[in-house]
C-alpha cells in the first residue's frame, strides 16, 4: 500500500472541506497536524485497476456456458439439500 504522509501542516493551510472536519474536535485546537493519504480499500482489500483483473484469462471463463444463464438458480440448485427434513430424497 502506498501512502503520502505530510507532517506539521497548518490546519489553516488545509483545503476548506478538510478544515470543516476538524471543527468541534480536539484537532481544531492544534495549529499543526499530520496528514496521511492512502489508497482506498474495501474491507481491507485494496482497489485495483479493473483492466488488470479482466485481462486475466480466468476472468469470464464460464461466459459461454449455456447452462449458467441463470447463475442464481444454478447455485441455489447446487446448495439445495439432497434430502428433505424427513430424510426422503427430493423428487426431481
Amino acid at each position: 500500500m502506498n501512502a503520502v504522509v505530510i507532517e506539521h501542516v497548518r490546519v489553516s493551510e488545509l483545503p476548506a472541506s478538510w478544515q470543516e472536519k476538524f471543527q468541534g474536535t480536539v484537532f481544531a485546537l492544534r495549529e499543526r497536524v499530520t496528514v496521511r493519504i492512502e489508497e482506498e480499500t474495501i474491507d481491507g482489500v485494496e482497489l485495483t485497476d479493473v483492466s488488470a483483473v479482466t485481462a486475466n484469462p480466468i476472468f469470464g471463463m464460464w461466459h459461454d456456458h449455456k447452462d449458467l444463464v441463470d447463475v442464481n438458480g444454478y447455485v441455489q440448485e447446487l446448495r439445495r439439500p439432497r434430502f428433505t427434513l424427513d430424510c426422503v430424497p427430493h423428487a426431481d
